[in-house]
């Protein structure tokens, strides 16, 4: 058993981070010892690895709190119910590559485009690109 602060320890995660996680319904809220204060077991400390490696990949609380539903029924559910989760994520970060790339092929234009130099703004072709109305 551990208390929230070894807890926060053990997962390198703030005590706040571990009461966002309950009050969000990703971690059940901890049993209370005779003293009051909250008791994590090692089933707690693996559901919070879990969540951790989930938000390295990128994943919202939603999308965690979805794939934990899932987790924990995993013997009712499917490998393409999880799928479509990651899935889907995995479908919004290529659009954002797709949009970032844009806007850098943008802006490359925009940056090659212009001197550079020491001479007034006035004349600027990153200003003027900027103000001419898109046709």
């Amino acid at each position: 058993m551990f208390k929230i602060g070894e807890l926060a320890k053990q997962t390198g995660l703030s005590v706040e981070a571990l009461r966002f996680y309950e009050r969000k319904g990703l971690l059940a809220p901890a049993a209370r010892a005779a003293n009051q204060y909250r008791q994590y077991t090692e089933q707690d400390l693996n559901r919070l690895h879990f969540i951790q490696r989930a938000k390295q990949a990128g994943l919202s609380i939603k999308d965690i709190a979805e794939l934990l539903k899932l987790r924990d029924n995993a013997t009712s559910v499917r490998c393409n119910d999880v799928s479509r989760v990651v899935g889907q994520k995995l479908a919004k970060v290529q659009q954002q590559l797709r949009e970032l790339q844009a806007f850098e092929a943008h802006l490359k234009k925009l940056h090659s485009e212009c001197c550079g130099g020491e001479e007034s703004a006035e004349s600027c072709s990153i200003l003027k690109a900027l103000d001419d109305v898109m046709e």
